[in-house]
């Protein structure tokens, strides 16, 4: 797999197209606050705009609707970690795409179908099924990029808490 470093904006090859198709979103302040939010041991900002990215490709490889689905990716985990305060970790799982797509609704327009690209997204664990082949490459999308988020970053960022907290116990108990 091809890893692209990842800054304000993404380095991809096909990145004028891209940037032009996202460029509103990203540089909306409050999608912004998503750089401050942490999501598979990177930002929620930066996991956003990967999947809005695989999605991209995915869907003009194959001739879909990629302009509707990539701006779809990168609003399905538009929301605020104090947003889902009220809820458990699990819980959150589920509730996410509803807040997300209540925020998408509220600062862009969305049709239909990407509504359900969005409130879709985390099937089958939220139970709104994808009606649309986009809604099920950003699901597949999302599920891709946070497996591979999750090994690369978050399991190394587990692993140094638990060689900190051995070092801890060692040096305790001398």
């Amino acid at each position: 797999m091809v890893e692209f470093e990842v800054k304000d904006k993404m380095a991809f090859p096909d990145s004028y197209e891209f940037d032009s198709i996202i460029n509103d979103i990203t540089n909306h302040p409050k999608f912004s606050l998503l750089k401050e939010e942490l999501h598979h041991g990177i930002s929620r900002y930066e996991h956003s705009l990967r999947v809005a990215h695989m999605t991209y490709r995915l869907s003009n490889k194959f001739h879909l609707d990629y302009e509707r689905a990539t701006r779809a990716a990168l609003l399905h985990d538009f929301y605020l970690n104090s947003e889902t305060e009220q809820y458990s970790s699990s819980k959150t799982l589920v509730q996410h795409p509803l807040i997300a797509l209540k925020n998408a609704k509220e600062h862009f327009d969305l049709d239909m179908k990407q509504e359900n690209m969005i409130e879709s997204h985390m099937f089958p664990l939220s139970k709104k099924v994808p009606k649309h082949i986009e809604s099920w490459v950003i699901s597949f999308a999302d599920k891709f990029v946070a497996i591979h988020e999750m090994a690369r970053y978050k399991a190394s960022l587990m692993m140094g808490i638990y060689i900190i907290f051995l070092f801890n116990m060692i040096t305790i108990q001398k």
